[in-house]
């Protein structure tokens, strides 16, 4: 009996060696393989009847028992800066979102990693959701291979849903693929992936992948980070900056020139209002990452509902950047944009779970 089509092995995010693998598993010739990268990965195929450099037979013979896992997105919503918000399903049945951001010659995407997170910073809708599920390497592949943008793109951030070190497996694997000759070939400097700062996750990014990194910091004080940060009382931000001291590539002291290294290291740093923007926070900063060849990147926070937290004073941010700049910390004030479609949240895929959950008890009680 043929499986159904949801019930069929996805071939996104399959390497070049396992797609010569299920080639030849099924009789055919080893470059079908070749062939089945390229069209995922190169070309954005969407169906096997796209492939039209496969055999009749061949197409029909894979079509039986894989599907290629390119899902449209389900919904978005275009801010008027030109940030557009979209919603995709995953393969399991969940939705997450992927922000694209263009801006002149320069066009991020902003993709998930989980459904949900299980982190639980305060000041994150996502946090607030849990963790769900995990996406498969598939499942983040998709949000930049389906995007109607994915021709326009120069850097993807791992800054979505999820942790990305809490579901390393998948996003080594999705980074492979994208960096790898036979897939993306795109060069490791345009993909960032961020984290709170996860050890064990670190190390094996760090010695898998030549991505760069960015860690979300947000306090460099133990205590108030903790309370903002719960994963701070298991991964301590003094000891994340110590690792990462370890590393060469990321120290000051290292006499290879900044401009040359294509790994960059950068600290997200959101400013709340009278929480983290005096002196005595940016003095801290300057101590903390003082061993560190690095950037800060000023963030204004975004309103979401039911938060305690506020944004600061325009003139903070500034006074904030100058200072840590002047003082040899490159800063930079991360531009806001979507604010009108709360491009930094959990609220579109929020909504559509409990959507999906309210039709789910509807029909249990029917």
């Amino acid at each position: 009996m043929t499986p159904d089509v949801s019930q069929r092995q996805a071939l996104l995010g399959l390497s070049l060696a396992e797609l010569q693998e299920i080639a030849l598993a099924h009789g055919l010739p080893r470059f079908v393989g070749k062939q089945l990268c390229e069209w995922l990965y190169d070309k954005g195929a969407s169906s096997f009847e796209e492939m039209t450099n496969l055999s009749k037979a061949a197409r029909s013979t894979l079509d039986a028992t894989y599907r290629i896992g390119q899902m449209p997105p389900k919904d978005a919503q275009k801010s008027v800066d030109g940030t557009i918000k979209y919603l995709f399903p995953t393969s399991d049945g969940h939705f997450v979102e992927t922000v694209y951001i263009p801006d002149g010659k320069r066009a991020t995407l902003c993709v998930s990693c989980q459904v949900g997170c299980r982190m639980g910073c305060h000041f994150c809708m996502t946090g607030r959701q849990g963790l769900t599920a995990n996406l498969s390497a598939g499942d983040i592949l998709n949000q930049i291979l389906a995007l109607p943008e994915r021709e326009s793109l120069t850097n993807i951030v791992f800054m979505g849903q999820g942790e990305p070190m809490d579901n390393l497996d998948a996003v080594l694997r999705a980074t492979t693929v994208l960096t790898a000759p036979w897939g993306w070939a795109w060069s490791p400097h345009r993909i960032t992936v961020s984290s709170v700062g996860i050890s064990q996750g670190l190390a094996r990014f760090i010695g898998e992948s030549s991505c760069s990194l960015a860690i979300s910091l947000h306090n460099p004080f133990p205590e108030e980070r903790a309370a903002i940060m719960p994963a701070e009382r298991a991964w301590g931000i003094a000891d994340v900056v110590k690792q990462l001291e370890n590393y060469p590539v990321f120290r000051k002291d290292n006499p290879e020139p900044p401009e040359s290294r294509q790994r960059r290291l950068s600290f997200e740093y959101i400013v709340f209002g009278g929480l983290n923007d005096s002196r005595r926070h940016a003095d801290a900063l300057i101590r903390l990452l003082q061993g560190l060849s690095c950037r800060v990147n000023l963030i204004r926070f975004h309103d979401i509902p039911d938060s305690p937290f506020r944004k600061a004073a325009e003139e903070k941010m500034t006074g904030l950047r100058d200072y840590l700049t002047q003082h040899g910390l490159f800063t930079t004030i991360r531009a806001s944009r979507g604010q009108d479609i709360y491009a930094a949240c959990g609220l579109l895929s929020t909504k559509k779970q409990e959507q999906a959950a309210q039709q789910n008890d509807k029909s249990h009680t029917e």
